[in-house]
């Protein structure tokens, strides 16, 4: 992996960044603070990203390339659009990671230390916090109902071998 150093003061990023789904309910100023505590990955192909059962406090976009996020020998997803967030999952609960996420071919991400949170005014907590869990909310949202479409297709396939 190569990384950069914290994005701090990188205002040239924060149009780009309001492109993304994930960011585009944030406010200039917030963005500004967000990057304060994120860094600009590469992975190579084959490199791994997040090791299932590890603690970290990232939370990562991708800006370009592909993911794979696997249990074991099985592959849960895969990601590929710019925008793409991953490794929610711990950010939300603390535990640790439940899954590894590798590049399956030379990826660029958006890596942001969740801690940051933590480190805002207080008079600014609230209104971030109910800001970024809502994005949060939205991305489980939505892959909680393909995860439904999966299991009632599995389901029928197990029906008709039966």
């Amino acid at each position: 992996m190569k990384e950069s150093e914290y994005l701090e003061d990188r205002t040239d990023l924060v149009q780009k960044l309001q492109d993304f789904p994930f960011f585009r309910n944030i406010n200039p100023e917030h963005l500004l603070d967000m990057l304060r505590l994120s860094k600009l990955r590469s992975y190579a192909e084959g490199e791994v990203i997040t090791q299932e059962g590890v603690y970290d406090s990232w939370i990562y976009v991708l800006v370009y390339g592909e993911v794979r996020v696997f249990k074991g020998n099985s592959e849960l997803a895969r990601f590929n659009e710019s925008g793409d967030t991953f490794g929610e999952l711990a950010i939300i609960d603390g535990e640790a990671r439940s899954a590894t996420v590798s590049a399956t071919i030379k990826t660029k991400c958006l890596a942001i230390d969740a801690s940051f949170l933590d480190r805002l005014p207080l008079e600014e907590q609230s209104a971030f916090y109910s800001i970024f869990y809502r994005m949060l909310a939205e991305i489980l949202s939505k892959r909680l109902r393909e995860t439904g479409q999966e299991l009632a297709q599995c389901k029928e396939q197990l029906r008709l071998l039966s």
